[in-house]
């Protein structure tokens, strides 16, 4: 137990100004001598023992009456290892441009409202802790932790399984880690919002695997620069959120993974730059199985990495020319309405010059044939009123399933492909009907054929004959009562009663097709 006969001059300040909350400000005034960087070398005036704070958070000295306890401190540096693990701490802490000799520790703590702003901190451990209020590391600088049962792989902030009413402050903050965790947040309760502006930068993975965040995650202009062992830059599997901002300039130098999060209104990357892993072998964005309301992808230049999509779904995507990598996974996505910007203005994707084609070749950016991409597509443009543009998208289907055939189902499907569309542009049986026609008039009309009996059925009509020959079912008479003595023309009749035929099924296959799938 500390004696007040064994404090330092600074930590006398410190213990008489707790029971009031007023704050000690120990520093110059003297920006170069200010510097938290440089706070090793502070001497015994600026020097507090972490043990003096943790008693009076401890109830060392207790608070007057008509007076909330609490401890300011600033431009102190604090030696020895802040210890609070498993404390019910019942005052609120604030410390302001500190620089800490050893770890904070409050594993499993309660603790009221913590602030450690613009200070240098050898690591923060904060597994299962409940805060009642607001934790603020805004400014900070807080790298990696010593190896513990609790953190093996290298931790700078820990927060996993923590919960905090109020919000967590990391603008501006740098939380460094490299080739471990920067933040480790797996299962953090969060009730206010999460904030990671104004110049946060992570050396390390983030991880909020589980996470709730009902006020939103906001990493506006935030710049994860090195991933983890993994490289994955953010991790956010199965979290929960009204809103994920990564908009702004934010930066993330590895796989942003966002596999079956739930976001029950905005996630925005207007203006981020996903880079990927630098190996080239992760995607920059993961969200197999994601949900979400609107989702903006509107990047600042397309991904360096895949963009993986796999099950998502999304009630409307907002896209531009710069969101798609060359390889997107479209399997299973579902999706709304699909917007892009018009007159400053954002608008349905629909109408546009080339847009069904856009759209196809964004497709074709997945690996393999799948043809949830192409229906899903259809169904969009169908909603919208836009049936003419699903056909189209349905013939591309087929057409790439066509690739995935064997030879001789490829031949049949070229043949489909150019007399009926698949069953989706009928009018070309008709373009191929008039054709032939035309060309069996005319060279029928050429000359006259024999009868097959002297005396005996209709005059002889070139465009009836015609007709007869390429209609395989009924006849005209036409058919069997003349024949051709010439070789060529009869060689002509044999082939249009083939495309007649060719025609006729083709028609029949195609329609059939198309009913049964739509």
């Amino acid at each position: 137990m500390l004696s007040y006969d064994e404090l330092t001059s600074p930590e006398r300040a410190l213990w008489d100004a707790f029971p009031q909350g007023r704050r000690v400000d120990l520093r110059t005034g003297v920006p170069a001598d200010d510097r938290v960087a440089e706070g090793g070398r502070w001497g015994p005036g600026r020097t507090v023992r972490a043990g003096v704070i943790v008693a009076l958070l401890l109830g060392a000295n207790a608070a007057q009456p008509g007076a909330v306890a609490g401890l300011r401190l600033a431009g102190a540096r604090l030696t020895g290892c802040l210890d609070l693990a498993g404390a019910q701490v019942a005052h609120a802490l604030w410390l302001e441009d500190c620089w800490f000799e050893e770890s904070v520790d409050l594993l499993g703590a309660s603790t009221r409202t913590l602030v450690i702003t613009g200070s240098r901190v050898p690591g923060l451990e904060a597994c299962s802790a409940a805060v009642e209020g607001t934790l603020d590391l805004r400014r900070s600088v807080v790298t990696r932790l010593a190896s513990s049962p609790f953190n093996q792989v290298g931790t700078a902030l820990s927060l996993s399984d923590a919960r905090v009413t109020g919000g967590l402050l990391l603008d501006g903050a740098e939380i460094s880690a490299p080739g471990g965790w920067a933040v480790a947040a797996g299962g953090l309760i969060m009730e206010g919002g999460l904030t990671c502006r104004g110049g946060f930068v992570a050396q390390g993975e983030v991880r909020l695997p589980g996470a709730q965040l009902p006020g939103g995650l906001f990493m506006r202009g935030a710049r994860l620069l090195s991933p983890g062992p993994t490289g994955v830059a953010l991790a956010l599997d199965n979290a929960v959120g009204s809103t994920l901002d990564f908009s702004g300039g934010f930066v993330a130098n590895g796989t942003v993974r966002l596999r079956g999060a739930r976001v029950s209104d905005n996630l925005t990357f207007e203006g981020a730059v996903l880079n990927g892993p630098r190996d080239g072998r992760g995607p920059s964005l993961a969200a197999p199985l994601m949900q979400a309301a609107d989702v903006d992808l509107t990047l600042a230049r397309p991904p360096s990495g895949t963009v993986d999509l796999r099950g998502a779904q999304v009630s409307s995507l907002h896209d531009g020319e710069h969101s798609w990598p060359d390889v997107v996974e479209l399997d299973g996505f579902v999706y709304g309405s699909v917007k892009v910007d018009e007159a400053g203005e954002r608008r349905e994707a629909l109408g546009r010059r080339g847009s069904v084609a856009h759209r196809v070749a964004w497709i074709r950016r997945s690996p393999g044939y799948s043809p949830q991409p192409y229906e899903q597509l259809a169904s969009w443009y169908r909603k919208a009123g836009h049936d003419d543009d699903a056909r189209r998208v349905l013939l591309a289907r087929q057409r790439h399933r066509r690739r995935t055939l064997p030879r001789a189902a490829r031949v049949w499907g070229h043949l489909l492909d150019a007399t009926v569309g698949y069953g989706y542009r009928p009018w070309l049986a008709g373009v191929w009907l008039l054709a032939l026609t035309s060309l069996g008039t005319l060279a029928f009309g050429t000359q006259s054929p024999d009868p097959v009996k002297q005396g005996e059925g209709a005059p002889f009509q070139p465009l009836v004959y015609t007709l007869d020959l390429l209609i395989p079912i009924g006849g005209l008479g036409q058919r069997t009562a003349w024949y051709w003595p010439d070789g060529g023309l009869q060689w002509l009749a044999y082939l249009l009663i083939a495309f007649g035929w060719v025609l006729t099924t083709a028609v029949v296959a195609g329609v059939t097709r198309v009913l049964q799938k739509n």
